[in-house]
């Protein structure tokens, strides 16, 4: 579902494939997320995603009261704290979307998928 809000002016209408985009421009800054994971069903694979398909590993809803639920399949560091990197992850992501479109970000599910060794 679109998110959507009134204004004196109109109607602004966001959809929830820029949320993902722009989620996924913060995730990658935050420090120990290598990457966007594509999670293949089929075989059980984990693919590394490149920067042009970020948003294949993240699912956005937007539910009828403008509220956001965020779900990020991601491959992290080798040697850093997972619950660290996580928790970063939330804080910037949650308070740069909800910056960015003018809607409460209710919920961020984060999915590790794998672990790269960085050179």
């Amino acid at each position: 579902m679109k998110g959507s809000m009134t204004t004196d002016l109109g109607v602004i209408t966001i959809e929830p494939e820029v949320v993902a985009k722009y989620a996924g421009t913060v995730a990658v800054e935050c420090f120990g997320i290598v990457g966007m994971a594509a999670v293949s069903m089929k075989d059980g694979l984990v693919k590394l995603l490149k920067k042009e398909s970020l948003t294949h590993g993240i699912q956005v809803e937007i539910s009828e009261d403008n509220k956001i639920t965020i779900n990020f399949h991601v491959i992290v560091s080798y040697g850093v704290s997972i619950s660290v990197v996580c928790e970063n992850l939330v804080s910037n992501v949650k308070y740069r979307v909800e910056e960015f479109t003018g809607m409460e970000v209710d919920e961020i599910n984060i999915y590790v998928e794998g672990v790269r060794v960085i050179d």
